[in-house]
């Protein structure tokens, strides 16, 4: 179990990326927009206010910080809270300006747009709406992947701690005194001799002769060799003589 809430870096990898330059975005363009026309009153580069702040440049940093955390760690809990805190602040982003009057009395606390029509739109989508609803996606995009357990966490999971037992690391050590060993106690190892297998020689099966009786100490005569052989016939000679 241990071993499934550790996760790649890979998985979160484009995710954290997208979600960084997004905070990066969502927390220069209110302070360098008004260089080229695009911005919310004040416009005025470089200039805070307290719905800056609050709808703009503080879930900017949310954004940036889950971007990162997302990025670098292999833990999954922590990987999930950077997901996790990135779609929060996508999230007001997008409706952060709508929920200002419960904190302010300002009619519009992020200011107004400026410029025509067209403009206008752009600057709603590039600083609130759209901005806000890209960091959700890309957040949620995360979180689903990295909620799922794959076959090869799985498998690295269960994958059980080798131990390499003496027998199966190699030939059994036999331990000799080295001969230009540092000291007098220190030995060095070899492989010890493989005897080679050897084969039982095969049981030759000789014929059984029946011996009826021993010939005497001094008979060399070709009776008594007779005799030894046909013990019926030297029965019979017997009783003859």
């Amino acid at each position: 179990m241990a071993g499934m809430l550790r996760v790649s870096r890979s998985r979160g990898a484009l995710s954290g990326v997208l979600l960084v330059l997004l905070g990066i975005w969502g927390g220069l363009i209110p302070l360098v927009g008004p260089y080229v026309h695009y911005a919310y009153t004040p416009d005025h580069a470089w200039t805070f206010t307290s719905g800056r702040v609050w709808l703009e440049i503080l879930p900017a940093a949310g954004t940036l910080l889950g971007g990162l955390i997302l990025l670098a760690s292999k833990f999954r809990p922590m990987a999930l809270l950077g997901a996790s805190l990135a779609a929060a602040s996508g999230a007001w982003f997008a409706v952060g300006s709508a929920l200002a009057p419960l904190w302010t009395n300002t009619v519009a606390a992020q200011g107004f747009p400026v410029g025509g029509n067209l403009v206008r739109a752009m600057e709603q989508i590039g600083y609130f709406t759209g901005l806000g609803v890209a960091i959700v996606c890309i957040a949620s995009v995360a979180l689903g992947r990295l909620s799922l357990v794959s076959i090869r966490d799985a498998s690295a999971a269960e994958r059980p701690s080798t131990v390499t037992s003496p027998a199966a690391a190699g030939p059994a050590m036999v331990g000799s005194t080295a001969p230009g060993s540092a000291g007098p106690g220190s030995t060095a190892t070899f492989p010890a001799a493989t005897e080679p297998a050897r084969s039982k020689p095969e049981q030759v099966s000789l014929p059984m002769r029946r011996v009826a009786s021993t010939p005497g100490a001094g008979s060399d005569s070709p009776a008594g060799s007779a005799g030894a052989s046909d013990p019926v016939g030297s029965s019979s000679t017997a009783n003859r003589s």
